[in-house]
């Protein structure tokens, strides 16, 4: 899965001006390092794409030192609208017995070439911002809690973050997923 030259151009441009309007995202990291990894890593293109397709807006929240790689987060205020009404997992979405969704969020991340969000990633993403102040986000369930039918995930109100649980077989119009991708 590649984008054309002229695709490629234009998420760049999304990318760059996304970056530059957000710097408090990622105050210590320069945007043509930041090209330049992408520049190297043509692949990855295609996600952030598919990131970008689906509403969540993709930006640079954080650096890995260790393996030089920038982390690309959904930043869309609310849960990517291309990504909602999912079950959590397709065991979820194959328990439902009415009404079963199209996908699955596990199923779509992986697709998309990218990961849920932790608890913990999706904390420090609400460092950086408001998000899902009127939506909610599924997140990566611990193996305990999924092996008994749940599934957990996050929101933001009363400034505050919170993470809840409910059914894997769930969805909900207001309930998508965010994901990461290293670059």
């Amino acid at each position: 899965m590649k984008l054309t030259l002229e695709e490629q151009e234009t998420l760049i441009s999304i990318l760059k001006r996304r970056f530059g309007k957000n710097m408090k995202r990622h105050e210590s990291l320069v945007w043509a390092k930041v090209e330049a990894r992408l520049a190297i890593k043509p692949d990855k293109l295609w996600t952030l794409n598919e990131m970008e397709r689906t509403g969540g807006e993709p930006d640079v929240v954080g650096f890995d030192a260790k393996s030089g790689a920038y982390i690309f987060c959904d930043c869309s205020a609310e849960s990517p609208k291309g990504r909602r009404s999912v079950c959590y997992d397709l065991q979820g979405q194959e328990s439902r017995k009415e009404h079963r969704p199209e996908h699955n969020a596990l199923d779509m991340a992986a697709a998309m070439g990218i990961s849920i969000l932790t608890e913990e990633e999706y904390r420090a993403l609400q460092k950086l911002g408001t998000f899902d102040a009127k939506t909610s986000s599924w997140l990566e369930t611990p193996e305990a809690i999924r092996k008994h039918g749940g599934a957990i995930f996050g929101d933001f109100r009363y400034k505050h973050v919170f993470i809840y649980h409910n059914g894997a077989q769930s969805y909900y119009a207001a309930r998508a997923f965010r994901g990461s991708v290293q670059v």
